[in-house]
C-alpha cells in the first residue's frame, strides 16, 4: 500500500494541486485523530517498502525539537 492510500484509509484528505510532467504534487489535512491513526499505520509497517529492509526502531519522541 502505499502513502496516500495509507493517509486517505485514516481518514485524511488527499488533494492532488498540481501534475507537472509526469510528476504529481499533494497536499494532506485532517484532523488530529486521523493523523495519529497514520502514524500508527506507518508504525505498524514492518518493511521499508524502498529497499526492502526492516524498519529500524526509532523511539518515540513528543513534541519538535
Amino acid at each position: 500500500m502505499n502513502i496516500i492510500d495509507m493517509a486517505r484509509e485514516s481518514g485524511m484528505a488527499v488533494i492532488l494541486d498540481a501534475r507537472i510532467g509526469r510528476e504529481e504534487y499533494h497536499s494532506v489535512c485532517g484532523s488530529l485523530s486521523a493523523l495519529e491513526k497514520f502514524a500508527d499505520a506507518i508504525r505498524q509497517t514492518p518493511v521499508n517498502h524502498r529497499t526492502g529492509s526492516e524498519r529500524r526502531k526509532r523511539p518515540l519522541t513528543r513534541g519538535l525539537k
